[in-house]
């Protein structure tokens, strides 16, 4: 499972049943807007749905993310947990 997130530009940090943690080192998203001219905004249009996404997915299932390589970061740092009943 691990080569296919390292192919992608990820790297998983940690894995458990209620926990899935991995840092984004590429992202073609980010790539992409900035090639249009649209890097400053990326963020914006890209980003900030992840947390959305989840919880509309599941409204146990939360996203913890404290940088983004859109913001200038080194990568982007997804930390998820599900919320056990």
């Amino acid at each position: 499972m691990d080569q296919g997130w390292r192919i992608g530009g990820a790297r998983i940090t940690e894995s458990s049943d209620t926990h899935f943690a991995f840092d984004v080192l590429r992202c073609r998203y980010q790539e992409m807007y900035r090639d249009m001219g649209l890097g400053a905004i990326g963020r914006l249009l890209s980003c900030q749905r992840d947390g959305s996404f989840c919880e509309g997915f599941d409204p146990k299932l939360k996203l913890t993310r404290t940088q983004t390589l859109a913001e200038g970061a080194s990568h982007c740092d997804f930390r998820y947990d599900y919320e056990a009943e």
